[in-house]
């Protein structure tokens, strides 16, 4: 069976399913007339609509009898109730694509049917600029057409990890929570740049495009992070000074036990599926 011939359908119509059906129409993944989206509030759907000419459906059994690929973009806290409602409209050849956090395949298996191929997808907001970091991992009815087709979808907004379910909760902690870890981290460079005599504007420019030139570094060559930090960092200078401070300070403790704790919070969120 081809699995894209029906289109694909998005219960939820937030933020990340915006992205996502930008990217596959930018991609010619599927056509704007191959994407469906439910959604609770009527003015998401209709958001959605006007902004990508895709069909809005208020109801979500009725989406999965339209489209065989069906993304489930919403929050965890309702995910067993969505599951309830869409049960019986959902079989063996469907796609089930999950994108909440915290949520297990299993979980999602025992309600819709073990024989229900099912993959569940943690992205990360930068995926709103196709920029993207997303990990997968694929239930037991899953097969590799299904695993191409999730694939495809998630390069169409960054880069695609497959990883094992086990994994998920640190993938969350790292790059699913990492862009706000960021964001926190350049807000206080920005402060400090003002305390130096920036204004605001400037101090947020500067500290953007250092983040982003850095980033950029690092990716385009093959260079260790360690040698590119080295190459910054002259004996005696500015650059020692800072990360000496750091150091003095267990930035490295601080930054490990952001990530435990982000994934202890994920596990948490699992166990109450």
């Amino acid at each position: 069976m081809n699995f894209t011939e029906k289109g694909i359908g998005f219960i939820g119509a937030g933020n990340m399913a915006s992205a996502l059906i930008k990217g596959i129409i930018a991609s010619s993944l599927f056509n704007h007339d191959m994407i469906k989206a439910s959604d609770s509030n009527p003015e998401k759907i209709r958001a959605l609509s006007n902004s990508y000419k895709v069909e809005g459906i208020l109801s979500n059994r009725e989406l999965c009898n339209a489209c065989n690929i069906i993304v489930l973009s919403i929050k965890p806290q309702v995910m067993a109730m969505v599951l309830e409602e869409i049960k019986g409209a959902i079989n063996k050849n469907h796609l089930v694509i999950s994108i909440a956090a915290g949520i297990r395949i299993n979980a999602i298996e025992t309600i819709l049917g073990a024989d229900v191929p099912v993959i569940r997808v943690m992205p990360n907001t930068p995926a709103l600029v196709q920029m993207g970091v997303s990990a997968i991992a694929a239930g037991g009815a899953v097969n590799v057409d299904h695993l191409n087709i999730a694939l495809d979808i998630l390069k169409a907004v960054g880069n695609v990890f497959t990883v094992d379910e086990a994994m998920m909760d640190a993938v969350t902690a790292v790059s699913g929570s990492g862009p706000g870890f960021v964001f926190r981290l350049m807000e206080c460079i920005v402060e400090a740049a003002q305390k130096q005599g920036f204004d605001q504007e400037t101090a947020k420019n500067m500290v953007i495009n250092t983040f982003l030139g850095a980033a950029m570094l690092a990716q385009k060559t093959a260079t260790p992070l360690s040698e590119l930090r080295k190459m910054v960092t002259s004996p005696g200078g500015t650059t020692e000074a800072g990360l000496k401070y750091m150091d003095e300070n267990k930035i490295g403790d601080i930054l490990e036990g952001m990530i435990e704790a982000a994934k202890k919070r994920s596990v948490e969120l699992g166990k109450k599926e």
